[in-house]
């Protein structure tokens, strides 16, 4: 590991010392419209045997920074349209504005994809199983990311209550720490209860890419069942948004994202976000008072649920030099404060447990296109967190849903007595070297080094040993990948990873026997495994793809699975590492009818078959989760949407998942016999669910250049068992039943979309929603939203 370490250093040292000296870059700017007029979106700018390459937005315009004097042709070219080619010639400090015309071509007018292949669908036609959101679209919503990413098919975010809550997201039947998540793909592995994504706004991301199955090895993660990866705004425009919302619950969000690049090169960033909610909805759940009376289908609020949370995301530093195209010092801060209502199920209520978090970590970025030679591009990230997280519960009460509490004498508690304030000692470094040979082969090396360090201390108990036992976990990555692409309609990647993970801990003993005798034994292992795979695609047509995935991947136990988070995960030292072997076949068609009507049409079948599957379940009181290893886990399901629009006038999409999710556990460890379970679904796990929206857009309203939108969505998920099928009667087994979530919103657009207002009404007709352990989320809610926003480009 110390090899690994000195490696990433050598690199970083080598480009600061030995870069040499580049022409002054320059940027190429422009505008494409139809014979007609009219600005054509989603068209692909590309300049030839180079990797310089981006799409036109909805008024056609295009920007590539950062290219080097010399001379060039440009290829511009748009389903519908004819391709033209264009000789063009940069000179250093001099930035080129173009303009293009394209003819309407008249092939498979009848049929063509007008939907266009904006970032998001660049992103969606790589060969990996991948669906990327544009989160601009979304802007003018209160959603954070996590609620945004449950409208995605495959996906389910499933949480323990209302803003803030504890989260468990589900990707194709993959849970929890199985999906990992990026940020402009950097791991968030280190980030801390104070920056998660059902904190982060909206607001922050311009788009956001899901990766279901198979992860490209630039992401550098040990995820079993996908990735997400947050893009965020990383141009060199100059730009301020800025927005607050009030709803039920009395909930607050603020954000702010603003950026500045001086014509000189000097970049800074400032992204800000606020979130506050008291969580008092109602619940409706069984009550049993202290004089022995029960009491059931009470409807009650929530009490000790208020959450809140600060973060300020800040950055600076040079951009288009010759030693850097971006090379950025940035510092993460923010805190957050979270009351306890419940444990892992109601019948447990909690009056005064609370626990707070914060992040406090520096980060480096560094960006180099053509290092050393044309064609080799190199990224370099670092951050270390010093923040930390504190549990706190002295109180010495029990309490009901009534209020009510019972006060005992003397120090305890409501669960575990703690004041415990820790620090995780978390530190990330990442490098990815990417080298375009020429337009038909690239290779690709990534590492990502992560080291966890738990260390803490509690005030209450200031001699308790185990505190002073290490937690202490590395974990490497290490990444090769290789892309062919022999033409515009085929195109396969195939990559290797390499897995190491190594663990320090304590495990306690009585080494006498006699009651209170309490020793430590030092213990260490790690894992070493190697996964590969491969993607590939291929266009029948330009508007009709196809694409096949296979990877076996790993994933390594985190150190929440193998230490505990103190809340209600208990830790277990003894999870191995899981495996599962995923296969993804599916396809996209895009197409358009007498030039108004607009659909597409998305689905994929997937296969996965994992071993040693971590999963989460109840402890043995039925008060925490804990995780453990099934032998064999299959999955067999699929997916699909459909959408359609008309004109710019409306637009309407379903989409539909469905996983059979199965213990393929044929003889438990040490049984001859076979398991009751075998063959079982797995318990407290959406198996059918789906989402459907819709927009109807309308112009000129009050004014002209001013829009009204109203909005619709639908969340659908059929009920499921809470404990495994096979045990228990039909009479008294517990379930979560089927679920109907509607939503309405309306947005009004002014100035161009410079001044924005948003009202939203979030479950419509009030269902009671559940997730996890029948844990009920809110009803009904009202919110508002202000947004400002203000852009100028910068070449």
């Amino acid at each position: 590991m110390q090899i690994k370490k000195i490696l990433l250093l050598g690199m970083l040292c080598a480009f600061v010392i030995f870069a040499s000296a580049q022409n002054r870059i320059s940027g190429i700017s422009g505008q494409i419209k139809s014979a007609s007029g009219q600005p054509v979106s989603g068209a692909t700018v590309k300049i030839q045997k180079t990797n310089y390459v981006t799409v036109s937005d909805e008024k056609g315009s295009f920007k590539i920074s950062q290219v080097k004097a010399g001379n060039y042709q440009i290829q511009i070219s748009a389903v519908g349209f004819k391709t033209i080619k264009k000789e063009i010639s940069v000179s250093e400090n001099e930035d080129q504005k173009l303009s293009f015309s394209l003819a309407e071509s008249s092939e498979d007018m009848e049929t063509v994809n007008v939907i266009g292949r904006t970032a998001n669908q660049q992103v969606n036609r790589q060969a990996f199983n991948v669906t990327s959101i544009d989160a601009k679209k979304l802007h003018n919503s209160t959603l954070d990311i996590s609620h945004a990413l449950d409208r995605v098919s495959g996906v389910r975010v499933r949480e323990a209550g209302g803003l803030g809550s504890r989260m468990d997201f589900s990707l194709n039947g993959f849970t929890g720490r199985q999906v990992k998540f990026f940020i402009d793909g950097i791991p968030m592995d280190n980030f801390g209860s104070s920056f998660q994504i059902n904190n982060i706004p909206i607001n922050l991301a311009q788009r956001v890419e899901v990766y279901k199955g198979v992860v490209p090895v630039w992401l550098g993660s040990d995820a079993l069942g996908g990735a997400i990866n947050i893009v965020t705004d990383n141009t060199t425009k100059s730009y301020i948004d800025a927005s607050y919302s009030y709803g039920s619950f009395n909930t607050h969000k603020t954000a702010i994202n603003a950026g500045y690049t001086s014509p000189s090169g000097f970049k800074v960033q400032l992204n800000a976000f606020q979130n506050y909610s008291d969580n008092d909805y109602k619940v409706t759940t069984d009550v049993a008072s202290f004089d022995g009376r029960y009491f059931r289908n009470q409807v009650v609020k929530r009490f000790n649920d208020t959450y809140h949370n600060e973060t300020i995301i800040v950055g600076a530093g040079v951009v288009n030099k010759s030693f850097a195209d971006q090379l950025m010092f940035g510092l993460t801060a923010g805190k957050n404060y979270a009351e306890v209502q419940t444990g892992a199920r109601m019948v447990s209520v909690f009056g005064d447990w609370h626990r707070r978090g914060s992040i406090l970590m520096p980060t480096v970025k560094y960006q180099k296109k053509d290092l050393f030679t044309k064609g080799l591009d190199l990224r370099i990230n670092g951050n270390f967190n010093f923040g930390t997280e504190q549990n706190i519960d002295t109180v010495y009460r029990r309490y009901n849903w009534f209020q009510e509490y019972k006060q005992y004498p003397g120090a305890g508690s409501e669960r575990e007595r703690s004041m415990y304030k820790f620090r995780n000692n978390n530190g990330l470094a990442t490098a990815n070297l990417t080298y375009t040979l020429n337009e038909r082969h690239s290779f690709s090396l990534n590492n990502v080094y992560n080291s966890f360090n738990r260390k803490g201390s509690d005030e209450l108990f200031p001699q308790n040993q185990n505190y002073e036992q290490p937690r202490k976990n590395n974990k490497n990555v290490l990444g090769l990948g290789y892309k062919f692409s022999p033409s515009e309609k085929w195109n396969t990647s195939v990559f290797a990873k390499q897995f190491y993970q190594s663990n320090k801990y304590a495990q306690s003993y009585n080494p006498s026997g006699n009651w209170g005798d309490v020793a430590y034994l030092q213990q260490e292992n790690s894992y070493s495994k190697t996964g590969y795979g491969i993607a590939s695609t291929y266009f029948i047509v330009p508007n009709f793809q196809l694409k096949a995935s296979f990877e076996k991947s790993y994933r390594l136990p985190e150190t929440d699975e193998l230490f505990g988070d103190l809340l209600n995960l208990e830790g277990n030292i003894n999870l191995k590492p899981e495996q599962s072997n995923n296969y993804n076949l599916g396809f996209s068609y895009q197409a358009q009818l007498n030039q108004i009507h607009r659909f597409s049409f998305d689905g994929n079948v997937m296969y996965r078959d994992a071993k040693d599957f971590i999963r989460p379940q109840l402890n043995n009181n039925q008060t925490k989760q804990v995780n453990g290893n099934l032998a064999d886990v299959t999955n067999l399901g699929f997916e699909s949407e459909v959408r359609y629009s008309y004109k710019q006038l409306f637009t309407a999409g379903v989409n539909l998942t469905y996983q059979n999710l199965r213990n393929n556990t044929r003889f438990e460890q040490g049984q001859t016999m076979e398991s009751p379970l075998y063959r079982d679904r797995i318990p407290n796990m959406p198996y059918l669910f789906g989402n459907a929206d819709a927009s109807l857009f309308f112009n000129n309203v009050g004014k002209k250049g001013n829009t009204l939108t109203l909005g619709y969505n639908v969340l659908y998920v059929h009920a499921y068992y809470l404990s495994w099928p096979s045990q228990g009667t039909a009479d008294t087994k517990y379930d979560i039943p089927r679920q109907w979530m509607q939503d309405v919103n309306a947005v009004y657009t002014l100035g161009g979309g410079k001044y924005n207002i948003g009202l939203e009404c979030k479950n419509l007709v009030n269902n009671r929603i559940y997730d996890n352990f029948s844990l009920q989320k809110p009803g009904r809610a009202f919110y508002a939203k202000v947004r400002y926003f203000f852009s100028t480009n910068r070449s």
